[in-house]
Parts: structure tokens; sequence; C-alpha cells
């Protein structure tokens, strides 16, 4: 026995693991063969000269993993199926060969066609590309405290289903409180929805609001991902132009089912729906007998002057229904948003959610709602108002630099982007898009988020995840 397993004294490794060790690969290969009787504890420390409970810890992970059985009163055997071949399936049985057909999709399904690719980070290669917020910057100290203590609490219930699918009572309280206080919103928590980022809130609002072929209003230009969720959704899309104030509400029709915006900061052109425009649209959606979704994806960072309220707050007789997300002001791969419905929608609303996934997970709810009750979101973003500030300044100060009165900025100081036109003169044959590859840097046209009549020379510059540097970097790799 001795000779079948042995035990290196100088290892680091404890000796109970290397006779599990040994036993395990022994009966992998075949040393040891199936329903084969293997010596009792006290036999095999004997030999080996160990402590008997040392055998008895390896004997007990062999036989919790399926590699040994005990029987009553006969000894302990090697199992005559081990749990390696549990995990593996039988060769299915060889089909006659045919030219396989596609499958048919559906309606929905065969609307779908664009892919969502953002370009990878190159090495040398500055990117403009990107306005999602500076991770580097984010307290991550504070959230995997206020995650520990949820952990360390051993409560089940944030490992479970919500108690409700529209979120965690919590947090929705909180959320509620949030917007109230910072736009103006006028809700309760029974009005909050959590969902898993602003997008899942958007594929709801298309999957409760229309029908296919209902027309719907979006901003021209507008945000790409709204506008995908409605056109898979089977809506007729409206294109409204945006000029300095927001929507054209002229533009508007009376057949129009629901009208998307983006108010507080739009995208991407930058612009704030002034307070006049956004009373015209509520009284526009009223007379239409229209829901509006107001999409207030980054409202928190603003630069200059007081933010406007939010329409869902000036609109107590219309119905609105309010869009926000924590993935733009604190970290991306934090898939938290939150809708505020209208009370007579909440009910369809949360039957949807949990249709879709019964509910967000809860741990990061739990840790969201200490992070927003214990005021590190509040101090957090005032921390980063100032840095995106000098960041969207040294934007604005390096393309005036470089390419004078021929760049004009769109829209207020606010956000993590500029829409910028730059009306670019070709130097040595090579155009600003061409410069940009040509010097290693990540240029977005603005082209794609219009649906008709796209100027040309129009660019979105995110400056969120870039120093101040880098950012004059660019710029002058992009000038003639």
């Amino acid at each position: 026995m001795r000779a079948a397993i042995s035990i290196d004294s100088a290892s680091s490794i404890p000796v109970h693991r290397q006779i599990y060790q040994a036993w395990r690969d022994g009966i992998l290969r075949g040393r040891f063969a199936p329903k084969a009787r293997v010596p009792s504890t006290r036999e095999l420390a004997g030999a080996l000269r160990v402590a008997r409970s040392t055998v008895t810890q390896a004997y007990e992970q062999l036989i919790a993993e399926g590699y040994l059985q005990t029987q009553r009163g006969s000894g302990t055997f090697v199992c005559s199926v081990l749990p390696e071949k549990l995990l593996h399936a039988k060769p299915a049985p060889k089909l006659k060969t045919h030219t396989p057909t596609a499958p048919r999709l559906s309606e929905y399904g065969a609307r779908l066609f664009d892919d969502f690719d953002y370009p990878r980070k190159q090495p040398g290669w500055i990117s403009f590309s990107h306005w999602w917020p500076d991770q580097e910057q984010f307290p991550s100290a504070s959230w995997r405290r206020l995650t520990m203590r949820q952990l360390r609490r051993e409560s089940p219930d944030v490992f479970n289903y919500a108690q409700h699918a529209q979120g965690y009572e919590p947090l929705r309280r909180e959320i509620a409180s949030y917007v109230s206080r910072f736009r103006a919103a006028s809700c309760t928590a029974d009005q909050v929805i959590v969902v898993n980022g602003s997008q899942q809130g958007l594929d709801l609002c298309a999957r409760l609001l229309f029908d296919p072929g209902d027309e719907i209003a979006v901003e021209n230009p507008g945000y790409l991902g709204a506008r995908r969720v409605f056109l898979a959704a089977g809506a007729k899309l409206r294109p409204v132009p945006v000029d300095d104030e927001g929507i054209d509400c002229r533009a508007l029709d009376k057949k129009t089912r629901v009208v998307y915006v983006t108010p507080s900061h739009q995208f991407p052109t930058g612009v704030a729906m002034s307070l006049q425009r956004r009373l015209e649209l509520i009284v526009w959606a009223r007379q239409a007998n229209a829901i509006v979704i107001e999409d207030d994806y980054d409202s928190e960072y603003r630069y200059s002057g007081t933010p406007l309220p939010s329409l869902q707050g000036l609109s107590a007789d219309t119905p609105v229904i309010y869009c926000g997300t924590f993935s733009k002001v604190m970290f991306p791969g934090l898939r938290i948003g939150y809708l505020i419905v209208p009370p007579k929608l909440v009910s369809a609303f949360r039957r949807a959610k949990w249709l879709a996934d019964r509910n967000t997970p809860v741990l990061e709810q739990a840790v969201l709602a200490d992070f927003l009750g214990e005021g590190h979101l509040e101090r957090h973003i005032r921390r980063m108002r100032r840095i995106y500030a000098s960041r969207r300044e040294a934007l604005i100060e390096s393309l005036f630099r470089y390419f004078g009165a021929s760049a004009t900025v769109y829209g207020d100081a606010a956000g993590m982007h500029a829409m910028v036109r730059i009306d670019d003169r070709s130097v040595g044959g090579l155009v600003i898009e061409e410069r940009a590859i040509k010097n290693k840097v990540h240029l977005r046209s603005a082209r794609d988020y219009y649906l008709s009549g796209a100027p040309p020379n129009e660019f979105v510059f995110g400056f969120a995840t870039l120093g101040e540097r880098s950012i004059r970097e660019g710029i002058r790799r992009l000038a003639p």
C-alpha cells in the first residue's frame, strides 16, 4: 500500500490532500478498479504512518465527490460509476446528412439586423467614441464595503427573488426620494420599477405602449438604442427635428401614439429642452392622447446654470414615463435603471418585468440602496461634475485652438459628450475621418443618429473617460 500511495513529507501540500489526490488519480487512471475494496482508515494510517484523522479527512472528501462509497458492515469501495462519467453524454447516433435550411425568424427577429459594436481599446489610440463614466474615479472601496456588509448580514433575502418584481422596496424608496430632490419629479416608491438598465426600461415601454404599425415620434438626430428597440417592436418611426430649444412640437402629428425625448441633455446634440418647449410638448400629448417617454440618461452632469424640472414633474394629468439609469453616473457594469410610471400603468409594467426576468439581482439593489441612502452617490456626482467640466473645457479649448471658427459646438455645457460640426478642408487629400484613422484616433460620426437628412462633418466627442492631456493630444492629431 505504501507503494500505491506515497506521501512527500517535505511538500507544502497538506498530507490529507496528498492522500486524496493519490486516490483520485489512481481511480481515474484505472489503477484502482471500480467496486474494489479500499483499506480502512486504520489500515492506511498505519501503512503511511500518519494520523487516522488525516486519512479520514481524505476519505470523506472522496466520498463527498463520488469516488468512494461506504457499505454498512462491508467497508469502503471504489464507486462503480465515477462522477466524471456523469458529465459526459453518450454520442448521438449519426443521421443522414442533408443541406440545412435557415430557421424562420419571427417578424420581431427579422427586424433585428444591426449589431452593436463599440470600438475596442487599442494601444496608442485615443478614443472619443465612448461616453460612459470614468470607472477609475468611482469610489470602489465604498462600494466593496457596502457589498461586504450586506453579505455579512447572512440574510437569505439578497440571494432570493425580490419580494416584488418591480424591485427591492428600500431601493425604490431611495430612488423616489432621489428624483424628487434632484429632478423635481413627482412620485412615490410604488411608481418605481427597477430594471436592468435603461435599455430594458425602453424595451418594456415598447412591449406595453404600442402595437406594430403604430407611429412613434423620435428626435432626429436621436438615440440609436431607443430607435432600434422601437423598430424591432414594429413601430413606424416619425423623425422630428431638434432645434436649439429641443424637439420641434410643430412637427408632431396627432396620429402619433408615443413620443420619445431626451429633454435634459438631448442625445446627441446636447441641447436642453426649454421650459416653454416642455410645456408645449405636454399640451400636445394631452390633446393627442399620447404618451411621452422621458429618457433622463445623464442629467446629473450639468456644468452651468440650474437644471430644468423633469417633464414628469410638470405633467400631473398627462402620462409621462420617466426613464433613468445609474450606469451612466456610476459604472456601466451596474445594470440598474428605473422607470417611474403613472399609477394606472404600474401593474402592467410590474407583470411585464416579472415575465422578462423576474427581478434585477437583489444583492446589487440592496447595496445601491445603501449607497444612495448614505449619500455616497451625491458626493461622487459632485466630484465628477468638476472633473468632467474640466475635461469638456479642455475639449472645447482644443477644438477652437486647432480648428478655429470652422468648429461649432452644439448644445449646453452638460453630459459626457459634445456634438461638434467641423467644416473640414481636405489637407493633402485627407479629410478629418481619414486623418483620424491615420493618426490613431477613434472618431464617431453623427450621421448614424439621423433617420434622415444627416448633414456632413458632424461628430460626437466622448470626453468622460479621457484625461485632459489625452483630449488635447487627440484633437491635435485630428488637426489639418
